[in-house]
């Protein structure tokens, strides 16, 4: 199986689009979409469209749309250091109406980048984390954080780095405070995809 990175998304976008960057003269919006899982909880998930995908389409928040593409990251530089950064780069971005269902479906193959731990949450929970690296038609890849659960991180515990995975879930956000030796807190979001099914290649 060759490596997959496709994703699916349908939300309300939570602001309007702004400028994000410009690459060999076209320009790049981006927009945090709000999709709800069926549990209530909302993932905040920023997806990055270019102006051609745009056109006259007005992205303003409250709307509603669906965004089909890949999930990318990137290495954020900031004054406390570099962070990895992940967004939806949207292939297709298109409007829908409010009857729309919200949507978030995931499908990744890559390459386990570290050896997987599992751990037990406080609440007695098994996970395991998962870095996989999905590598771009030409040449570069992407770094994208997943966690597994129950039996699966079972299965996975200790899989060695270099395993090849085939997962499929959804790319949700998460955030948390961090404290730092100055004693402020930061309150961070992380982006994961939380897998449902999960099988080596």
């Amino acid at each position: 199986m060759s490596e997959t990175n496709r994703i699916l998304l349908t939300g309300t976008a939570a602001a309007s689009a702004v400028y994000s960057h410009t690459v060999l003269g076209e320009a790049f919006y981006s927009l945090p979409l709000s999709v709800l899982r069926t549990s209530g909880t909302e993932d905040l998930i920023n997806v990055t469209v270019s102006e051609r995908l745009l056109g006259d389409l007005p992205v303003e928040e409250g709307l509603r749309f669906t965004a089909a593409g890949q999930i990318r990251s990137y290495t954020r530089h900031t004054e406390r250091g570099n962070r990895l950064a992940v967004t939806v780069f949207a292939r297709e971005f298109i409007p829908v109406g409010e009857d729309e269902p919200d949507g978030n479906d995931a499908e990744l193959t890559g390459t386990v980048l570290h050896p997987v731990i599992r751990r037990v949450t406080p609440l007695e929970r098994e996970i395991a984390d998962v870095m996989l690296g999905v590598r771009r038609h030409y040449g570069k890849s992407d770094h994208i954080p997943a966690i597994v659960w129950g039996r699966n991180a079972r299965f996975l515990a200790d899989t060695p780095a270099g395993t090849l995975l085939h997962v499929r879930g959804r790319l949700q956000s998460r955030e948390y405070r961090k404290l730092h030796e100055d004693g402020t807190v930061e309150t961070r979001t992380v982006y994961e995809v939380s897998c449902m099914t999960v099988e080596p290649v």
